[in-house]
């Protein structure tokens, strides 16, 4: 299974000259097994992505974690959606109002120009529920469960080719106002993932500032995948504030720390299972 990351930022796009190397764009990855794609989110990122796979008429699978606009964003501007005769599969987890059709959505009234109505594309949007607890999408076998943040969501556990990849972004491990999976259920669902993909947007002393935003801290994510033995970890989700150099510092800090695989998603980042 490969993984490349398009877009790596939490909250809103950051670009400038402190972003640079880890990169400015929200939420989008890829994973690919085989001939078969699955995209997580659709933040900034799928642009790019999108341009890549302009050329290609293969179906397109986009599984999204949650609806807040730094996942979504980028869907207006994915050219396939206004590509005649391709065929775009949504996967919306559910959130707190149900609202999964808000990827097409926010084109609506004043919010952009061009409505989803006038989008060529056939697109398909599969609603999930708590109730579902595992899925599979073309090749890939997944597992959801309920992360801990404002208006809910999912995180995956995605199977391939014998690798499993954790996606759990947008998650607050110590929460007290959105707790949907307790710490010890984390450590139960992640056992020996070979890849997780975890939020670390905060430091530990900007989290009293910011408890009950849906965002854990980059030692308390470290911690996670230290206790659930993973065998890679890549911090997610960075803060729009967090300069390319305070990351790169954080790298040195740990990345001989411990015996996990460490590092630091970055735009353009491609990892091989």
């Amino acid at each position: 299974m490969k993984v490349t990351f398009y877009g790596t930022r939490g909250s809103i796009p950051t670009p400038g000259p402190d972003t640079v190397f880890f990169g400015g764009n929200t939420a989008c990855v890829l994973l690919e097994s085989g001939h078969h794609k699955l995209i997580l989110d659709a933040g900034t990122g799928i642009k790019r992505l999108g341009e890549q796979l302009a050329s290609t008429d293969e179906k397109i699978h986009i599984l999204l974690s949650h609806n807040h606009w730094d996942h979504i964003q980028g869907f207006p501007f994915f050219i396939p959606a206004y590509q005649a005769g391709r065929r775009i599969h949504i996967y919306s987890a559910p959130t707190e109002p149900t609202q999964h059709h808000a990827i097409l959505e926010q084109m609506s009234q004043s919010f952009f120009p061009v409505p989803a109505s006038k989008l060529m594309a056939e697109i398909k949007v599969h609603p999930l529920s708590e109730e579902i607890k595992e899925l599979n999408i073309t090749g890939f076998q997944i597992v959801c469960k309920p992360i801990n943040h404002p208006n809910g969501g999912f995180a995956y556990k995605i199977r391939a080719d014998n690798k499993t990849v954790a996606y759990v972004t947008d998650n607050e491990l110590f929460s007290t106002d959105n707790l949907k999976t307790a710490l010890t259920e984390w450590y139960s669902f992640l056992q020996d993932v070979d890849l997780l993909i975890h939020d670390a947007q905060y430091t530990d002393s900007e989290m009293p500032s910011k408890l009950g935003w849906g965002h854990s801290s980059i030692d308390q994510a470290i911690a996670l995948g230290q206790q659930a033995k993973v065998k890679q970890l890549i911090l997610y989700s960075h803060a729009p504030e967090r300069k390319d150099s305070e990351l790169e510092e954080v790298l040195a800090k740990y990345d001989h720390t411990h015996t996990m695989r460490f590092d630091i998603s970055r735009e353009g980042q491609e990892i091989h299972l």
